[in-house]
C-alpha cells in the first residue's frame, strides 16, 4: 500500500507510546490524526511535523470519534486506526479489611480501555471498508494496545487486566469480522515501558520495576512500541495476533 496517499489514527497520541507512534506513522508517509484529550499537546506535536491534524475528545463519544475520522478523510484516505489511549484504578477486589471493591474504578477502567478501542475501531472500519484495495486486497489495518498483565495481571491490577484481557481477546474475532473487506487487525502487549511518566517515577521505584526483566535489563522505549507499530502496518501477513513486547518479563504476583 501507498502510505503516502493514506491517513491514519492515533489515540492517546499526544504522549508517551502514543506521541512515539503518531512520528512512526508520520515517517512512513501517513497524514496522522492525533486524538487525545490533551488537545494543546496534540497541537504541539502536530506543530513540530509540520502536517497532520489535532483532534480534542473522548474515545467513547461517538461525536468525538467521528470528527477525528472527519479529520482524517480530509486529509487522505482513512486507512491505520492505532488505539493507545488507555488507563485506569488500581484497587484490589477485597481489601485488607474486608471491603469490597467499589464498581466505579472497575466500569471506567473497562469504559476507557475496553469500550473505547472498540468504539474507536468500529467506527473507523466502517469508513475504512469504503477503501478501494491495494494489490494485496488490504484496505486498512488496525492495532489495539493492551499489555501483558491481560496475560498476568498482578495484585490490586484486577480491572486494569480484565479491561487488557478483553483487547486480547478482540484481536482474532476482529480479524475474522473484518477479513471479508480487506482489514487487518494486531495487537501489542507491552511490559513496562519508560514513557515520560514512567520515568519521572523515583528512582527506587524504577529499579523494583526493571527487576524482573530478563533482557535488555531496562524499560522498553517508546520508539520501540512505534516500530512494531509500524511493522504491523507494513508487515501484510501480519493478521490476529497478539505480540508480546517485554523483554521476556513475566510479571510476578505483586
Amino acid at each position: 500500500m501507498d502510505w503516502t496517499q493514506r491517513s491514519a489514527i492515533v489515540t492517546g497520541g499526544a504522549g508517551g507510546l502514543g506521541a512515539a507512534t503518531v512520528r512512526a506513522l508520520d515517517g512512513l508517509g501517513l497524514q496522522v490524526v492525533v486524538f487525545d484529550r490533551a488537545l494543546e499537546a496534540g497541537e504541539q506535536l502536530v506543530g513540530e511535523l509540520g502536517r497532520g491534524r489535532a483532534v480534542g475528545g473522548d474515545v467513547n463519544s461517538d461525536d468525538d470519534v467521528n470528527a477525528a475520522i472527519a479529520a482524517a478523510s480530509g486529509l487522505a484516505p482513512l486507512a491505520v486506526v492505532v488505539n493507545v489511549a488507555g488507563g485506569g484504578a488500581g484497587g484490589r477486589t477485597l481489601s485488607r479489611d474486608n471491603v469490597p471493591m467499589a464498581m466505579d474504578p472497575f466500569r471506567s477502567t473497562i469504559e476507557l480501555n475496553t469500550l473505547g478501542t472498540f468504539n474507536v475501531t468500529r467506527l473507523c472500519v466502517a469508513v475504512m471498508a469504503g477503501n478501494e484495495p491495494d494489490e494485496l486486497g488490504q484496505r486498512g489495518v488496525v492495532v489495539n494496545t493492551a499489555s501483558i498483565a491481560g496475560y498476568e495481571g498482578q495484585t490490586g491490577q484486577v480491572a486494569y487486566a480484565a479491561s487488557k484481557a478483553a483487547i486480547l481477546g478482540m484481536s482474532l474475532p476482529l480479524a475474522r469480522d473484518l477479513a471479508p473487506v480487506g482489514i487487518r487487525v494486531c495487537a501489542i502487549a507491552p511490559g513496562t515501558m519508560g514513557t515520560p511518566l514512567m520515568q519521572s517515577a523515583p528512582e527506587e521505584l524504577k529499579a523494583k520495576l526493571v527487576e524482573s526483566i530478563i533482557f535488555p535489563k531496562r524499560m522498553g522505549l517508546p520508539d520501540e512500541f512505534a516500530h512494531l507499530v509500524e511493522s504491523i502496518v507494513t508487515n501484510p501477513y501480519l493478521n490476529g495476533e497478539n505480540i508480546r513486547l517485554d523483554g521476556a518479563l513475566r510479571f510476578p504476583p505483586k
